[in-house]
């Protein structure tokens, strides 16, 4: 008999490093599969134990979501200075290798993402086989969370590493050994299974089981097909060059419809399953409030335990040192690209919860206070220390990752609506999503009229673009997105152009001022700055008691500039199989894109 001893070993076999004889050890039995995942409390045990391989320090934990997403044109791993060579520098400067020493051991990422799929493959046969779903609908709902969460974990397999090993049941020794696919079958099974999943689970706070953003709901799982559809339909390296998919099944006449409904049916539930926040930053400061009530804006959430996820400690504002706010110095591994702070409108909301232009220094006596940074040393400001009610003193903060938000169903609602329907059809949802950004005083001129005057279809999906990147700076993303728009290297290259201009002074930014002045406001610990905006270029040294020269070539150098990328990130979208697991295969997988 298989039992729950038996599953939990039997997931840790799909680094191909182990005897494929084990696979047909008979197992000591602790629990029978038809007792196991035919009482809820039990089953529900082992559906929450997919989720585990997300706390995995190779997987997401600290491999996954500190490393994918970067470079794009908006976001810059700081690590990507330390040289084409270096590890870490690689994985997000797009000159990966198969030895990556960050990347190539037999429990990374690869192999902790597969173990995933595992435990969701068996609790899915077993909840099929035993869970009588038809009659019982908390079972139903545990086999619609289990398809779920292997979509997830599929969704990020596909997105680092294009084709990759289809597993939908769980591993035989007849299946150890398995070759590649192309995505666009795993994607179609995916857009499947997730149509299933949606009839299965409920709307957020419909039951008690959808109460919180950790577990999956409705909202979440038709947001994610849609935004499954709208990558599968889109553009993405294939061996044979960066094209849309021929799949008769994947092209955009047939999956853009779908997911227009799926989010139509997700903003229908508004006011009642979803919210859009009435501030900004407000959705920022309940995810680092541990605030995981469900029905606001965020849809679903990686739920890492207080002493897991480094998601604060990589993203959130740099702390120099322990102090009144953190126990321990972190944060800033990464940040906004300069150019992005003087592309926001001076009156966007967004801007000044997005980028930080301060670190916090190291403190005195326990206490710290901010310090300007540089521009070539922005930080994302939308995960911060100082907003959390914990304090913690590890290099894990435990903040949940947020997955997905319902302003990213109103913006891709906006994009189908364009594709589909035109610039009329799309206005309303762009004008949702920019009335948040703005004062209502300002709607007239930053809201009606400026989406009133993008009257075709480019200039629409233009506006769309560029609103994507006001929303979602920091949050990563926009690689994906890049990816499936044919933008990823067109748009890291004006990028690039632009922080040229920006350190000249020239072009779209001859108002921004080189010099700031500032002083420690009457708190102690807060800056005030004059001389961010553009156009604030009087002398005020009379009034701030330091100043500082903020953009010149000094303070943005070429080395930050050109060290976006290595290699041509359209030849390289995505990461390489690691060497490992090529070894241990059995001859069944290899590399392509020249790696």
């Amino acid at each position: 008999m298989k039992s729950l001893l038996y599953i939990l070993s039997l997931v840790l076999l799909v680094s191909f490093a182990s005897c494929e004889d084990y696979l047909d050890t008979p197992a000591k039995s602790t629990i029978d599969e038809s007792v196991l995942f035919s009482t809820p409390d039990l089953a529900k045990g082992a559906v929450d134990g997919i989720k585990f391989a997300f706390t995995e320090t190779n997987s997401h934990r600290a491999r996954f979501v500190p490393y994918y997403g970067f470079n794009t044109d908006i976001e810059f791993h700081y690590k990507s200075t330390e040289g084409e060579f270096n590890d870490d520098a690689a994985l997000v400067a797009y000159s990966a290798t198969p030895q990556n020493g960050r990347m190539n051991s037999s429990n990374n990422a690869w192999a902790m993402i597969y173990q995933g799929i595992e435990r969701a493959n068996i609790c899915i046969k077993g909840l099929r086989s035993y869970g009588n779903v038809e009659n019982n609908e908390e079972l139903a709902r545990l086999l619609g969370e289990a398809l779920t969460l292997r979509a997830i974990y599929y969704g990020d397999l596909l997105k680092a590493w294009g084709d990759v090993v289809p597993r939908f049941e769980p591993i035989t020794s007849e299946t150890i050994y398995m070759p590649k696919v192309s995505r666009d079958s795993v994607y179609k099974q995916l857009i499947r299974d997730l149509d299933e999943a949606a009839e299965l689970v409920p709307w957020p706070n419909a039951t008690s089981a959808t109460t919180t953003v950790e577990t999956v709901n409705k909202a979440f799982v038709k947001a994610y097909r849609a935004r499954l559809c709208m990558v599968a339909a889109g553009y993405s390296q294939y061996p044979d060059g960066i094209r849309r998919s021929t799949d008769p099944d994947l092209t955009v006449e047939k999956m853009y419809p779908i997911a227009l409904q799926e989010c139509k049916d997700v903003i229908a539930q508004e006011g009642f399953s979803v919210e859009l926040e009435d501030e900004f930053e407000t959705v920022f400061r309940k995810n680092c409030e541990d605030n995981i009530n469900a029905g606001g804006e965020s849809l679903w959430e990686i739920p890492w335990a207080n002493n897991r996820g480094r998601y604060v400690s990589s993203f959130g504002v740099k702390h120099t040192s322990s102090d009144q706010y953190t126990g321990t110095g972190r944060g800033g591994s990464a940040g906004p690209n300069p150019h992005l702070f003087y592309d926001y409108d001076v009156k966007d909301k967004r801007r000044d919860v997005s980028i930080v232009p301060y670190k916090w220094a190291k403190a005195v006596d326990g206490f710290a206070t901010q310090e300007l940074s540089t521009i070539e040393t922005l930080y994302f400001g939308k995960l911060r220390y100082e907003w959390m009610i914990r304090q913690t003193s590890s290099s894990d903060d435990g903040i949940n990752k947020n997955y997905m938000r319902y302003a990213e169903v109103i913006l891709m609602a906006a994009e189908l609506e364009n594709e589909l329907n035109g610039a009329s059809a799309a206005a309303p949802y762009l004008k949702k999503l920019r009335r948040r950004a703005f004062d209502q005083a300002d709607w007239s001129e930053k809201v009606d009229a400026y989406v009133d005057g993008l009257s075709t279809k480019a200039d629409m999906f233009d506006a769309i673009v560029d609103e994507h990147a006001f929303e979602f700076c920091g949050e990563m993303v926009r690689k994906q997105a890049l990816i499936r728009w044919n933008l990823l290297k067109s748009k890291i290259d004006e990028a690039k152009q632009k922080m040229y201009n920006l350190r000249e002074r020239i072009g779209e930014y001859a108002d921004v001022p080189e010099k700031l002045y500032y002083n420690i406001a009457d708190d102690g610990e807060t800056l005030e700055i004059y001389g961010l905006n553009r156009g604030e270029t009087e002398d005020k040294s009379s009034e701030y008691e330091f100043n500082s020269t903020w953009v010149d070539v000094e303070e943005l150098p070429d080395e930050r500039i050109e060290s976006m990328y290595y290699y041509n990130p359209d030849e390289k979208q995505f990461w390489p199989i690691w060497q490992v697991f090529i070894d241990a295969s059995n001859g069944t997988l290899t590399n392509d894109y020249d790696y």
